[in-house]
């Protein structure tokens, strides 16, 4: 028998006054910080949301400190939120012991709260940089892709669209070919090319095939009345509501490969979690942030897989939400495209922005020195010509414009071998050399201009930390969010609500950077 004495269990003794659940909250808890950032915001942001009457409404702070708090924590559903706020000492705290229903958090969350949300964060941030916490003159710019809520079954593909719209073009107008062929008609009804075919052109065609049936009846002419009923009821039960719906598909895709069906915003994109290692085809979003001090400054998410696309669009709000654009911006080599470099170039800020063949430029020699680079071969100016290193001259031909998908205008000039025959390094010049075509080369001086710029930039001797501290910082970031946080997929639709709630995600992050921080000073 042991003679253990334990210590008494006071788990059923009553108090005589209930105790303030703020004395159970020590003062460095993250709850205060939160508590304390919301607080320090002006209150007519929050109250110009509500228009007054009708019954009384949740005050709006503190339906922020909550959300903020929980994204903090790792909560990001309603329903487990709504759980917490009669569970988690510090959200009742928050709350004064008044717990909150699901659908009053997801309404605030996905509706009220979103068209000032993007104000809260930046006055957050500049509060931060007051304080010491930020610098905003180093701006650290990537991208990264998170799995939109939508099933990843149910997809629409532009080329399937092009090529079922082509199909149903050709079988119209085969259909009205030989009904033209039955009827002889002055009025045709087939139009020239089966491109002209769409919803417009099919109800016109419709309206005609009845003005047809109304004359062939008086002529009792029960033959041409068959193909032209069966031609009408075609037109009604598969031509006219395929073609409304391949267009409707066209419109929902504006310029995307493609798109899901259950969230019309969500591109299908290349994600990188696949445990095998070689990537799925998800919906998904791309996501492009800047950081400073691995603070989340600005969020943008876009549509387009590339972030060479998306790097103008992020560049413009950020410069929208604080007046100016950071001194320096860095990025990797998928932000160094010839659009990107004007324009960062026209806002004369630093762009230490690499481009696709910096590495090989500082790290491999032999690449470099390679005399079959295009860029060693000699240019003669009073010629206008190249020589490759077997001594053949390259002379100009013409100057070809091309525009990008996005709009941008840019032209090279191309250089043509006057003759390849018999060229002893034709295999490491040309990639068929059994080919009888002379080798062609396109010169972008403009671009290779900025990439020697960016590449001077990148390599100085007192800018080098910060192009290396670009992977410490901004990878850290990400991998915060998806493998400490766990969020890999949103649980809002469409772009507007995916928007806020990376927003809320990029402000939890930030408010368990500020709670290291402290902890770091106090130690």
């Amino acid at each position: 028998m042991t003679n253990q004495v334990f210590k008494p269990v006071m788990q059923h003794q009553m108090m005589l006054l209930p105790p303030d659940i703020s004395d159970l909250i020590p003062k460095k808890a993250m709850v205060r910080i939160v508590d304390t950032l919301v607080d320090s915001l002006d209150r007519k942001i929050f109250t110009e949301l509500y228009s007054g009457g009708g019954t009384s409404a949740y005050d709006p702070s503190m339906l922020l400190k909550v959300i903020l708090y929980s994204y903090a924590k790792g909560i990001y559903s309603s329903r487990k939120i709504a759980q917490a706020t009669n569970e988690d000492i510090n959200l009742m705290w928050l709350t004064g012991m008044h717990p909150l229903r699901h659908n009053t958090i997801n309404r605030f969350r996905s509706e009220r709260i979103r068209p000032v949300f993007e104000q809260v964060f930046t006055s957050v941030i500049l509060t931060l940089s007051d304080c010491g916490m930020v610098n905003l003159d180093n701006y650290f710019l990537d991208g990264t892709k998170l799995e939109a809520n939508a099933n990843k079954f149910t997809f629409v593909w532009a080329k399937s669209t092009d090529r079922y719209t082509e199909k149903l073009q050709a079988k119209i107008h085969a259909h009205l070919k030989a009904i033209d062929e039955l009827n002889d008609e002055e009025e045709k009804l087939t139009p020239d090319e089966p491109q002209q075919i769409d919803t417009d052109k099919i109800r016109e065609v419709a309206e005609k095939i009845n003005q047809r049936l109304r004359t062939q009846k008086k002529k009792s002419d029960k033959e041409k009345i068959k193909e032209l009923k069966h031609t009408q009821k075609m037109i009604e039960k598969d031509f006219l509501p395929r073609m409304e719906k391949y267009e409707r598909q066209k419109k929902v895709l504006a310029n995307r490969n493609s798109y899901s069906k259950t969230d019309h915003d969500a591109t299908f994109m290349r994600m990188k979690d696949d445990y095998m290692g070689n990537g799925q085809l998800k919906a998904g979003y791309n996501i492009q942030i800047g950081t400073s001090d691995q603070f989340i400054i600005c969020s943008t998410v876009h549509r387009r897989p590339g972030d060479t696309a998306c790097t103008i669009p992020h560049l413009k709000h950020l410069e929208d939400e604080f007046g100016k654009l950071p001194e320096n911006i860095v990025a990797d080599a998928g932000y160094g495209s010839e659009e990107n470099y004007t324009y960062l170039n026209g806002k004369g800020v630093n762009a230490y922005v690499k481009h696709s063949e910096f590495f090989r430029e500082i790290k491999n020699r032999k690449w470099r020195d390679d005399p079959f680079r295009i860029a060693n071969w000699p240019f003669d100016d009073k010629s206008n010509s190249y020589t490759c290193p077997e001594g053949r001259r390259l002379v100009f031909e013409r100057v070809r414009d091309s525009v990008s998908d996005l709009g941008f205008h840019t032209s090279f000039r191309e250089y043509r071998c006057i003759d390849c025959s018999n060229c002893t390094g034709k295999h490491k010049c040309m990639k068929n050399p059994n080919s009888s075509y002379q080798k062609v080369i396109r010169i972008n001086s403009k671009l290779r201009k900025y990439k020697e710029r960016a590449s001077e930039l990148l390599c100085s001797e007192t800018k080098t930390k910060l192009r290396k501290k670009r992977a410490v910082d901004v990878e850290t970031v990400f991998g915060d969010i998806k493998r400490n946080m766990l969020f890999t997929r949103f649980s809002l639709r469409s772009i507007e609500k995916v928007e806020l709630e990376f927003r809320l995600i990029a402000m939890g992050h930030n408010i368990r950077k500020i709670m290291k921080k402290i902890a770091w000073a106090g130690a």
